[in-house]
């Protein structure tokens, strides 16, 4: 009898939420892949294909917050469903967009409405799931959404073949559609508390620690993901002279590195604390190894590219690390609030070094439609250069709280010890809990 009610609820919960998280790693990712079919048919530049690119990480920034506190009023069934369909509107106007706006606020929509993707499948884990099983899902949630990343690759590469763009993002409209419509009818509803979460925002903006890490793990994460979903293509085909069956088969392998590496560090992090070392090495470490790969590809180094364009890639997943890093930081009832704040600067970085690189790579002539390799190891350089700087920031010895003035702003006002008794909010890749009614039935 229980295994049944399991089952059940892996699939009227579980799947229909992994669905839509990995639409959401599928549209973040595409661009690499037909970035060239965009630049050819639309006529844009590479500042502009940045731009539109990169809106995506701010809508989804700007969203995480409003969305953490839509999902604890309404639930996550009605703000998924609502949400992908705004997906669903946004991935039909980019394949009807001929110009620089239209393709911009299609981007724009997408980000939106794939903002709650992964949070919206967090929160119904715990509210359907035993929590002793909460990990285990959620690490199955991530790495199934991020199989989004390696369709992004090659079987994409195929259907381009056979079909254009255009039609593959109708294509995706529908499926994103037809995702909206599962949720809102198949997942079952389950009332949850009122959300105070904004209330205590200012204990982790007003914290010193926050703001010694933070800076690092965003520039790090956030330029992994821009590289990877833009950069990474244009630099194979122009610096690295590769084909394109080679920058497909690159970027596919560079996919599959992105979805082991959360299993890896997790693991990696698990084991590290039962010895009594905290996740901040393992945050150096990969930090380091993440600037050593970039500037092995900004100097050319004598090495295959696929090693350190598969470390970029990895980087990626940090997030793990950081989080791990959070909770160490936080007690519970604040560790969503963390990571959502934290989030919001993973995502906000993206946009920014997405968006700066294609400006960077406009300031120098195309030739034949290619970038020299110089406008490429200025643009990747300037990124390394503030990478190392947050690296310097974080190892330096630190003292005084960087914001303390935030705790004086009113909206960001202490929140009362009953507070934690309604620890609520899911954000990327972090869950606040929310009590749920044991005796709810299907």
């Amino acid at each position: 009898m229980q295994i049944s009610i399991a089952w059940r609820r892996i699939a009227r919960v579980f799947l229909p939420f992994a669905a839509g998280y990995y639409l959401s790693y599928l549209f973040r990712t595409i661009n690499a892949l037909i970035a060239s079919h965009l630049s050819s048919d639309t006529g844009v530049g590479a500042a502009d294909l940045g731009l539109f690119t990169s809106v995506y990480f701010l809508v989804f920034a700007a969203a995480q917050i409003p969305v953490g506190i839509l999902l604890d009023r309404f639930g996550p069934r009605r703000v998924q469903s609502v949400l992908l369909l705004l997906a669903a509107v946004g991935a039909g106007l980019f394949a009807a967009s001929t110009g620089f706006l239209s393709l911009l606020i299609a981007r724009a929509l997408i980000g939106l409405g794939v903002a709650a993707s992964l949070t919206a499948g967090l929160k119904s884990i715990i509210l359907w799931f035993p929590r002793e099983r909460v990990a285990l899902l959620n690490g199955y949630m991530i790495m199934l959404g991020s199989l989004g990343a390696v369709t992004a690759t090659a079987p994409v590469e195929y259907l381009l073949a056979w079909m254009g763009w255009r039609q593959l993002f109708e294509i995706l409209a529908a499926a994103t559609g037809a995702t909206a419509i599962l949720i809102y009818l198949v997942v079952p509803e389950r009332s949850v508390a009122p959300s105070t979460a904004a209330t205590t925002l200012s204990s982790v903006f007003s914290d010193r620690r926050f703001w010694r890490m933070a800076p690092l793990s965003a520039t790090c994460v956030g330029s992994s993901w821009s590289l990877q979903g833009l950069w990474a293509s244009p630099w194979l085909t122009d610096v690295e002279g590769l084909d394109r069956a080679s920058v497909v088969r690159q970027l596919f392998i560079m996919s599959i590195m992105l979805s082991g590496g959360a299993w890896l560090f997790g693991m990696t992090v698990h084991h590290i604390k039962r010895r009594g070392i905290g996740a901040e090495t393992i945050l150096t470490i990969v930090a380091v190894l993440f600037i050593a790969a970039e500037l092995a590809l900004i100097l050319r180094a004598p090495l295959p590219s696929i090693l350190p364009w598969s470390v970029v890639a990895i980087a990626g997943t940090t997030t793990v690390v950081s989080f791990a890093v959070i909770a160490d930081y936080f007690p519970p009832e604040l560790a969503g609030r963390a990571n959502g704040a934290l989030n919001v600067l993973h995502f906000g970085w993206a946009f920014l070094a997405q968006s700066a690189t294609g400006l960077i790579l406009e300031q120098w002539p195309a030739n034949d439609g290619h970038r020299s390799v110089q406008a490429y190891q200025v643009a990747f350089g300037l990124n390394v250069a503030l990478q190392i700087a947050t690296l310097v920031w974080f190892a330096l010895p630190w003292r005084q709280s960087v914001a303390p003035w935030i705790s004086s702003i009113p909206f960001f006002m202490p929140a009362s010890d009953s507070d934690a008794v309604e620890a609520v909010g899911v954000y990327e890749n972090s869950v606040i809990l929310v009590p749920a009614d044991d005796d709810a039935e299907w």
